[in-house]
């Protein structure tokens, strides 16, 4: 009796870690997204149309930002958005209209922002893109990492609500 008496703590202590490691596995199993018609998502196919018009206001902002073109930059960013740029763990934030502007001035390096493999999801009038971002200066990339757009549709077109990047150095050879 003794005997048995000892090892009821080991016992529990292994039922209890069993337990855990059952709920934790259950919690973390994929869960498939919605499938019913109040959450559609734009495939990841690139020959998606919603897709494509989601992307658009993006592309158009990527454009403004190749030309130092601060009008063309704001014309598909809601009025009032902001970013939020984050480099080394700190967190810059500043207004689409700062943005911008900053970007906008004339300058003698060439800049381009490319995109790619983006996620986009879709529902009704509100998306959001996740993408692995490139930013090159003079046609070699300076820093890279993630781009991720809020966008809304107001009267039948896609605009950039807010953004938030990630930015590094460290960007594997292309």
């Amino acid at each position: 009796m003794k005997i048995a008496h000892s090892l009821l703590p080991s016992i529990a202590l292994s039922f209890a870690f069993c337990s855990l490691i059952l709920v934790l596995a259950l919690r973390t199993r994929a869960v498939p997204a919605p499938t019913d018609s109040a959450f559609a998502h734009a495939s990841p196919s690139a020959d998606s149309s919603a897709q494509q018009a989601v992307l658009a206001p993006i592309d158009l902002m990527f454009d403004g930002m190749s030309k130092r073109d601060a009008a063309t930059i704001k014309r598909p960013l809601l009025s009032g958005g902001s970013m939020v740029l984050m480099r080394d763990g700190k967190p810059t934030q500043m207004t689409f209209e700062d943005f911008a502007n900053r970007v906008g001035k004339p300058g003698t390096t060439k800049i381009e922002e490319r995109i790619h493999d983006p996620l986009v999801r879709i529902d009704n009038d509100l998306a959001v893109v996740w993408a692995p971002f490139d930013f090159l200066v003079d046609g070699k990339v300076d820093h890279c990492g993630t781009d991720l757009f809020n966008l809304v549709r107001v009267d039948s077109q896609w605009i950039i609500a807010s953004v938030a990047d990630t930015g590094r150095k460290d960007c594997p050879a292309k």
